[in-house]
C-alpha cells in the first residue's frame, strides 16, 4: 500500500470528517480512499471509448403518459444484449421507479440510457457506469470454456 499525505484546509477537512462519519467509515483513510476510487472510475469514463461497463439505470415512470410502459419494455426488448435485468417499484398510483441493470460497451450502455431518459413521462434519470475489463483470461487453476461470453472484471 503506498502512503501520501494531503493537506486540507480546515472548512474541507470538516467535511470530509461529516462525511465519513455518516457514512460510518472508521477512518479518514477508508473515506479518502472511496473518495479517490470514484474520482478515477469518472476520470476512467471520461477519457474511455468502446470500453466495456457495467451500469445502472434508474428513473422514475409516469404512467399516466400514454404506451409509455410499453415502450419501456419495447426498447429493453429491442437492446436484450445490454439489458441484464431490470426491476420496477411502485410508489404510489401514477409513479413507479424502474431501475436497469446493463452491461456492455460504455457508449451502446450511453445511448441507451439516453434514448431511456429522453422519453416524455421520464423524471430523474441517472445512471452509474462502472469501467470493467472484458476478457476470458483469469486465475482459476483449472481451466473451463466460456461458451462466447467474457469474464467482466473490475478495473
Amino acid at each position: 500500500m503506498q502512503r501520501i499525505t494531503i493537506s486540507l484546509d480546515e472548512t474541507l477537512g470538516d467535511e470530509l470528517d461529516k462525511m465519513a462519519l455518516g457514512r460510518g467509515y472508521t477512518s479518514r483513510s477508508e473515506a479518502m480512499r472511496d473518495l479517490v476510487r470514484d474520482g478515477l472510475e469518472r476520470w476512467r469514463g471520461e477519457q474511455t471509448s468502446g470500453a466495456h461497463c457495467v451500469a445502472n439505470l434508474s428513473y422514475i415512470v409516469d404512467r399516466r403518459i400514454r404506451a409509455l410502459p410499453a415502450r419501456l419494455a419495447e426498447m429493453q426488448h429491442a437492446n436484450h444484449d445490454l439489458v441484464t435485468a431490470s426491476t420496477v417499484v411502485r410508489l404510489d398510483h401514477y409513479h413507479s421507479l424502474e431501475t436497469v441493470i446493463l452491461r456492455g460497451k460504455d457508449s451502446a450502455v450511453e445511448a441507451f440510457a439516453n434514448q431511456i431518459r429522453s422519453e416524455r413521462g421520464i423524471r430523474f434519470g441517472a445512471i452509474n457506469m462502472l469501467q470493467v475489463s472484458a476478457t476470458d483470461a483469469h486465475d482459476e487453476p483449472e481451466g473451463h470454456v466460456h461458451h462466447g461470453h467474457p469474464h467482466l472484471s473490475p478495473l
